[in-house]
């Protein structure tokens, strides 16, 4: 692990309460980031590290979170966005409520949108930042039967990348991390053909960690990953294949 590399940088973690989220949220503070979790359930304690109240689909929610984490340390300099849902599992689209397909754009589409946009209004006068969304595979490759997850991950993709290219020099980096299905608390909520049938599309024949996921994530908000942005990272075990 490298040492001490966000010594003085001020991160936000939204989805940092449990899973993917609070593994790199505890990555980051132990690599020396202030770091605090963003969720609609933060904890009441997070291991030493701040929480606030966020809700990713309210505009409001999300302008008060990030001017909280800028009142308290003066700046933000790194924007992990990890929260998300899965949303009705081994569902065919006929038989998709179009009321579970809105809820689930709108906690993982529209949250990156307003996520996006609230870090990037902060993080331009300092000319310095780096964002990171947890899209999908599933975006990639369409997941059968779950339809509003595997469209809302392909939408984070295109705004990633569009959303890339607008601010490639400024000094801000936007990207994405796509994993084949890691074991997380998530997972309960998938029906065990989907997960059976997720795991069987991975050649390493295992679900990732949420360490290996903290791993890659870290390196991609760091200042060494300056020349990458609008880039969607690959952590399937090998299912990836473009």
């Amino acid at each position: 692990m490298a040492d001490r590399r966000f010594a003085g940088q001020v991160a936000l973690v939204t989805g940092g309460a449990s899973g993917i989220g609070a593994g790199i949220a505890r990555r980051l503070a132990a690599e020396g980031a202030s770091v605090t979790i963003g969720d609609s359930n933060p904890p009441a304690q997070a291991d030493g590290l701040a929480s606030a109240l966020m809700d990713v689909r309210d505009e409001t929610s999300v302008r008060r979170g990030v001017a909280a984490v800028v009142d308290n340390h003066g700046r933000l300099d790194i924007l992990v966005n990890c929260a998300g849902i899965p949303g009705p599992t081994s569902v065919k689209i006929t038989d998709y409520r179009a009321e579970e397909f809105d809820q689930v754009v709108a906690v993982n589409l529209r949250g990156a949108f307003l996520t996006t946009r609230a870090a990037i209004e902060t993080m331009l006068p300092r000319s310095y930042g780096r964002i990171l969304h947890l899209v999908s595979i599933a975006g990639k490759e369409g997941n059968p039967g779950m339809v509003g997850y595997s469209a809302s991950k392909a939408g984070m993709t295109g705004l990633i990348k569009g959303v890339g290219k607008e601010y490639a020099t400024s000094g801000i980096t936007v990207n994405g991390l796509a994993p084949a299905v890691i074991r997380t608390p998530m997972i309960a909520d998938v029906t065990p053909e989907m997960l059976s049938y997720m795991e069987s599309r991975i050649p390493m024949g295992r679900l990732g960690t949420i360490e290996e996921v903290a791993s890659l994530a870290c390196w991609i908000v760091s200042p060494e990953a300056s020349f990458n942005t609008g880039c969607i990272f690959d952590l399937s075990g090998g299912r990836a294949t473009w």
